[in-house]
Formats: structure tokens, C-alpha cells, sequence
């Protein structure tokens, strides 16, 4: 990576590592204001998934959205055993880390990433109508 590209690429993994919610290519666009283009985002995104720094969780939409790795890697295996949870009223998509899916998968298949996404409203605005 060249010198700019690396200064995008810590910009981008800080702003996904300091924010307490996953973001979506255009959340990152509009925090970043001008700094790369979109492609360039979308580069380091990929770049950064395979280093397993960040991790990708599809919304209730279709959308991905992108949050930083808190959980444990096994020898060279990244794993990322939690839920995320979509809001249908705010659209936020957050990783819940202290709820861990459990499945079973017949002994001739080998998982290589789980994405569980559960929708709903959310605590904050579930609290906000009230």
C-alpha cells in the first residue's frame, strides 16, 4: 500500500473501531468528507476483512455494514461468534458479544463464516417510546 492509502486505511479502521455501532459504506463516505473516493473505501474495506480487523453484518435490507473484530482468533482461524442486531426504527446494527449463536452442522460440512442478524427495535428506541 502506498503512503496515502495507508493514512486511509487508519483513518477508516478508527473511525469503524471508535464507533459503537456497524457502519455502512455510506456512513463511512459522509464521516470520511472528501478524503477517497468510494472505491478506495470500498478497497480498504476488503483489505481490512481479510487481516480480520473489522467483520461485515448484513442488515435487515441487504445492506453491509462494517464493525471492528472484539472477538478471539484461534491459531490462524478469525472467529466472530456473536449476533448483530438491526434495528427496524433507528437502523442501526450493532454486534451483541455476550450472545453466542449455538448450531450444529452435519460432520462433512466446514464452516468458514456465520452471520446471524436478528431485527427488531432496539433498547434505545424501544425505551424512547415510552
Amino acid at each position: 500500500m502506498s503512503t496515502r492509502t495507508t493514512k486511509i486505511s487508519i483513518a477508516i479502521y478508527e473511525l469503524i473501531s471508535k464507533s459503537n455501532k456497524a457502519l455502512s459504506h455510506h456512513d463511512i463516505q459522509k464521516e470520511l468528507d472528501g478524503l477517497c473516493n468510494r472505491v478506495t473505501i470500498y478497497r480498504v474495506l476488503e483489505k481490512l476483512l481479510e487481516n480480520g480487523k473489522i467483520h461485515r453484518a448484513i442488515d435487515t435490507e441487504g445492506i453491509s455494514r462494517y464493525a471492528s473484530c472484539k472477538s478471539t482468533c484461534n491459531g490462524d482461524k478469525h472467529h466472530h461468534n456473536h449476533i448483530h442486531f438491526s434495528c427496524k426504527n433507528c437502523k442501526e446494527v450493532i454486534c451483541l458479544e455476550d450472545v453466542v449463536p449455538i448450531f450444529s452442522l452435519p460432520n462433512d460440512y466446514e464452516i468458514h463464516e456465520v452471520n446471524f442478524t436478528i431485527s427488531g427495535i432496539c433498547n434505545k428506541c424501544k425505551n424512547d417510546c415510552h
